[in-house]
């Protein structure tokens, strides 16, 4: 156990030497906010830092990321706004120069002279005229014209509204607001439109693809996304040659002839836990409601089968709470999950724990319904731009609640940590086989309170970069990294009390296998980072480290084997049958989703043509909901199981089982998939901007698939419709029984 211990320690230490390194380079290189923009003919001060910065904390409050995207990161029924902005300004200034150069139109200019306005214009857009001595940029004035353009087009979209963006109309109406909003869209194109100093390449590594100012990929993306690829091949084959070799050397168990918790008693702290489930199945029944408005929005805009439901509800506000849903169901599932363990942990019922379970309940509806309100408040223009910061909407994709609600949120985890942590410790204290298993679980409960608190180390008036930097510290590290370490020490905690696996081997598996997915998933973080204003290394780390992301992905059919064999193993194993074909589904689209899926998107050579397309929304459905929230199912069901005294009905189950899976996959393969395709192909042969047109979005051939959609989605709403009536009756069932 010394050894692994050992290559765990390193594996966290090092990762995490690495990624702060790297993030002192994000703050250290980042693209400059001028004080000033500057006219170079005249002198004359465009923009200023404030109006920078104030116009992000306005495209904050409209919904950010909600709205379209910056830098490839938000949502995709809008333009990716930096993308659209650099087309639309080369467009402009290639036309003015042909028709006063020429008297014709640019695309009407014969080969020679097209090259030479191009050469031309990357000259002025691609020259860093940041002058560090006084913090000025200065733009041409043939720019200026062009700008100006923009900011015509840009303030008429959010004044007027736009039903192909579904963006409703007078979703900002103030002048002052719109000039500052343009000003940020001005430098994020900036940004992604001129070259690093002494570089050849933007401060976004030359994204987004716009072959009109020669923004192709960097020799640096095509390096490391080969490199990705054969570390990728090379590290599947030696962990598959290590797991064969040492995966039977486990202490061999006897399973028992019946259930070792079937007269298992329960304790008062877990009976207050199961009122969690009920309302964790409301909240997943609201995010599907709000996911079938929200992709409706795609087909009709603003409306809602004729209805013009953007008047009260906007897409911004729809797609916030479906995602933000998301996150608290599945957190809070596992939360209680932990809360429901706790007494077995430590085999006794702790002071205060009723009252520390009831105290966080009432916290979670608060923050669930209180971040929604705001969010709402926020996106209407009813709070000031500071207030809308701390009570409104943040504007970042999954963390969009407001601060004081970001901060009401991490002291009910530190709470939690507390409640779970001191059984764990007593755990610990009783120094038996389980002693490394339980040090590892306590581990993963103290990362988690711990790791949410990096949503919290930005400000209001941030840079972007800084901002998407610590944003995937919580996506990326809180969910994705110890979140998972937990819940594969739950499921092995799980095994062993079940007497299917020692506790010794389950703690030895529970820490190897952290060592592993933590070698790639904490210094893969930067894959999330390649474009977004941030140096070279974050490409070169991060593609190099989340390949090995995917390494252990590749024994999921190990797993999915294992979890099958443990239901023919014994008669009393098919009374948790439906927790463990819920877990036999997490590893499956763990592969799939997170796999195959993620690696689609992960390398630099890839994410550089299709980063926020739909082949995104296919990794985001398959991988989230498909393995966390799966997972999330299956510790509900676990816990119901353990507490429940009655034999189960399956009819409900079974069809939920089927459905989810079915529909998750329809709506993948009929709709998600062939958009993303049909889009990536754009990308590459024509520029990133096209891919996110309207026109390409409004297609005929597009349109029939999103409509397509329906099939996946309808199936998968029964099957949560069932999932949640089986759950909301089986455990009203257990509440009203004596514990």
């Amino acid at each position: 156990m010394r050894k692994i211990w050992i290559a765990f320690t390193s594996v966290v230490v090092l990762s995490f030497i690495v990624l702060i390194w790297v993030g002192t380079e994000v703050y250290q290189t980042q693209p400059p906010i001028p004080e000033k923009v500057i006219i170079k003919e005249t002198g004359a001060v465009f923009y200023t830092k404030d109006d920078i910065q104030t116009g992000q904390n306005v495209w904050e409050s409209i919904g950010g990321m909600e709205v379209g995207s910056i830098w490839g990161h938000g949502s995709y029924v809008a333009p990716d706004w930096t993308a659209d902005w650099i087309h639309k300004e080369a467009v402009f200034m290639l036309e003015a120069w042909a028709q006063n150069d020429f008297q014709m139109s640019y695309d009407a200019l014969d080969v020679e002279k097209k090259a030479a306005l191009k050469a031309r214009l990357i000259k002025d857009i691609k020259t860093n005229s940041y002058n560090k001595s006084d913090g000025t940029i200065t733009i041409s004035e043939s720019r200026l014209a062009a700008i100006q353009s923009n900011i015509n087009h840009y303030t008429a979209i959010f004044s007027e509204g736009k039903a192909e963006y579904a963006i409703p109309k007078g979703a900002l109406t103030d002048k002052d607001k719109l000039q500052k909003l343009n000003a940020f869209l001005f430098w994020t194109s900036w940004a992604a439109s001129t070259n690093r100093p002494d570089k050849e390449y933007t401060y976004t590594s030359n994204w987004p693809h716009e072959p009109l100012i020669d923004n192709n990929i960097t020799k640096n993306s095509l390096i490391w996304s080969g490199l990705s690829v054969v570390l990728l091949l090379l590290f599947i084959g030696i962990l598959t040659f290590y797991y064969l070799r040492n995966h039977e050397k486990g202490e061999m168990l006897t399973k028992p002839d019946s259930d070792p918790l079937e007269n298992m008693k329960f304790t008062r702290s877990q009976k207050a836990v199961l009122k969690y489930f009920i309302v964790i199945s409301l909240l997943i029944g609201l995010q599907v409601i709000l996911g079938i408005l929200t992709v409706h929005y795609t087909v009709e805009g603003q409306a809602f089968f004729g209805f013009e439901l953007s008047r009260y509800l906007p897409y911004s506000i729809t797609r916030t709470w479906h995602t933000q849903l998301a996150v608290f169901w599945i957190a809070a599932t596992w939360l209680a999950t932990g809360l429901f363990l706790a007494p077995m942990i430590s085999g006794k019922e702790m002071k205060y724990q009723v009252f520390g379970i009831n105290f966080l309940f009432v916290a979670l509806i608060i923050i669930v319904f209180g971040s929604m309100l705001g969010e709402w408040l926020g996106v209407h223009q009813f709070l000031s731009l500071t207030t809308n910061f701390f009570f409104g909407h943040q504007g970042y994709e999954y963390m969009d609640l407001g601060r004081f609600w970001q901060i009401f949120l991490a002291i009910g985890l530190v709470l939690w940590v507390v409640m779970v942590s001191r059984h764990v410790i007593y755990g610990i204290r009783k120094n038996d086989s389980s002693k490394h298993l339980l040090i590892i679980l306590l581990i993963s409960v103290m990362a988690i309170g711990m790791f949410f608190f990096s949503g919290l180390m930005y400000g209001e008036n941030s840079s972007l970069p800084v901002i998407n930097y610590w944003r995937w510290w919580l996506v990326h590290l809180w969910v994705e990294g110890f979140f998972e370490v937990f819940a594969t020490v739950v499921i092995a905690f799980i095994f062993s009390r079940l007497k299917i696996i020692s506790a010794s081997t389950a703690g030895r598996v529970s820490i190897a296998s952290a060592s592993i997915f933590l070698a790639g998933g904490i210094i893969g973080t930067l894959h999330h980072l390649y474009y977004s204003g941030t140096p070279v290394q974050a490409i070169a780390l991060g593609a190099t480290f989340s390949a090995l992301e995917v390494v252990p992905l590749t024994l999921m059919g190990f797993e999915i084997r294992e979890n099958w064999n443990l239901l023919k193993s014994k008669q009393w194993m098919q009374k948790y049958k439906w927790p463990i074909f819920f877990f036999i589904s997490v590893a499956f689209w763990n592969f799939i989703g997170a796999g195959v899926f993620g690696f689609l998107i992960n390398p630099p050579i890839a994410l550089y043509y299709i980063q926020g397309l739909n082949t995104t929304a296919v990794h985001a459905h398959t991988a989230l909901f498909g393995v966390y929230g799966m997972l999330g199912m299956g510790f509900i069901l676990i816990c119901l199981r353990f507490y429940s005294d009655r034999v189960w009905e399956n009819t409900k189950l079974k069809r939920a089982f089927w459905l989810l899976n079915i529909g998750l996959v329809a709506m993948v393969a009929f709709s998600l998939l062939p958009i993303g395709i049909i889009q990536a192909y754009t990308s590459i042969t024509k520029g990133y901007s096209f891919a996110r047109d309207s026109d390409l979005l409004y297609s005929p051939v597009v349109q029939t698939l999103k409509w397509l959609r329906m099939i996946g989605d309808t199936i998968f709403s029964v099957g949560i419709f069932y999932f949640c009536w089986f759950t909301i009756n089986e455990t009203i069932y257990n509440f009203k029984r004596k514990a």
